[in-house]
């Protein structure tokens, strides 16, 4: 049963993005510093150097899209809403709630999201990463890190992943639903989900995140009930080595030479707008759409502080204090990163 004498902070986890165009290149440093994204040999010696030397030149490459999209992320923004409506959500509950944001690459950091929590004087936490699907790249690095810097005597309790959650489903259907609507004959349109790619050797290290992105599109598929043709695809590819494939960029060239023109991209591992979504989907691949010919292009917008999205987060924190046990870390087994070129996200 609820305690709702007790005073509960819920931490919500995102990589964060760069607030400022200043602040692409430090942002892009610490992704590439992060030990759970790149390991190797003695990685401990050159991974800062690594690191620099990578996002020295990463930062060029991304620049234009942050220039699309205004020169900095929202995702902290929209982060910040979703903790403002979830504390809403859940004092409707009759809970004496605090909710916080922790960006993994930047502002606000773990370790500021802790020193505010601590001024809060919470009784229990609930860890809540807003990763719908589970990878050691996101939800994993996320709660290693709040290993590293959490020292408060409080009972901790975790959301590992939430793809199958109905209410979940239903958030992302309406959106999907919003998006076809914007077609003449919304039937026509083929549905193309994009998600996050993540090297093949995440995967063949036994992370869960491919098949829970399949299973995601799946469900939705069946809760939606469209009978449009879809197919997923991954993007944001970093370095020369294997990712999950197909591209988004290769998905458009396939469609194109069978003649479909026209495509509703739904980004499906993703839970708030950002450069992934409005640069990258919405603005990069509009423009390739349109040279290869399709006459219609749009793109699902992220759930951010969708009500459904919000109810669904307020039901996963109560059920998370409801387990009779704690689920207060992902160990994430000693197993090695991915190498250097690897690296599973470019920034939010």
């Amino acid at each position: 049963m609820l305690n709702r004498t007790r005073r509960l902070g819920v931490v919500l986890f995102q990589l964060g993005g760069p607030d400022t165009p200043a602040a692409i290149e430090p942002f892009l440093y610490n992704l590439f510093c992060d030990p759970d994204i790149i390991d190797f040999p003695f990685a401990r010696i050159g991974r800062k150097a690594l690191a620099k030397l990578i996002s020295t030149t990463r930062a060029r490459k991304v620049q234009h899209h942050y220039e699309s999209i205004g020169g900095a992320s929202p995702i902290r923004r929209f982060t910040e809403l979703q903790a403002q409506a979830l504390e809403a959500e859940l004092t409707a509950h009759g809970l004496d709630a605090r909710c916080f944001v922790a960006m993994r690459y930047w502002h606000p950091f773990t370790n500021e999201a802790i020193e505010e929590l601590r001024h809060a004087q919470c009784d229990e936490v609930v860890l809540l990463p807003l990763y719908p699907q589970y990878s050691s790249t996101t939800t994993g690095s996320s709660l290693n890190e709040w290993q590293r810097h959490f020292r408060l005597d409080l009972p901790v309790h975790t959301v590992d992943c939430f793809y199958r959650h109905p209410i979940y489903l239903d958030a992302m259907a309406e959106k999907i639903d919003d998006a076809l609507q914007r077609f003449a004959v919304p039937g026509n349109a083929e549905i193309v989900f994009s998600a996050h790619g993540v090297p093949i050797s995440v995967i063949a290290n036994g992370d869960p995140y491919q098949a829970q992105i399949e299973e995601t599109v799946h469900l939705l598929m069946k809760r939606g009930g469209w009978l449009n043709h879809h197919r997923l695809c991954y993007q944001s590819k970093v370095g020369a080595s294997k990712w999950l494939q197909p591209s988004l960029h290769q998905t458009l060239r396939d469609l194109a030479v069978i003649k479909v023109r026209e495509v509703c991209v739904v980004p499906v591992a993703f839970v708030s707008d950002h450069v992934e979504t409005l640069g990258e989907i919405n603005h990069e691949a509009r423009v390739e759409a349109q040279r290869l010919g399709f006459t219609q292009f749009e793109m699902s917008a992220g759930l951010n502080d969708s009500p459904k999205f919000i109810s669904a987060l307020g039901q996963l924190v109560i059920q998370a204090l409801d387990e009779t046990y704690s689920r207060s870390t992902i160990q994430v087994n000693g197993r090695q990163g991915a190498a250097p070129e690897l690296v599973a996200a470019a920034g939010h």
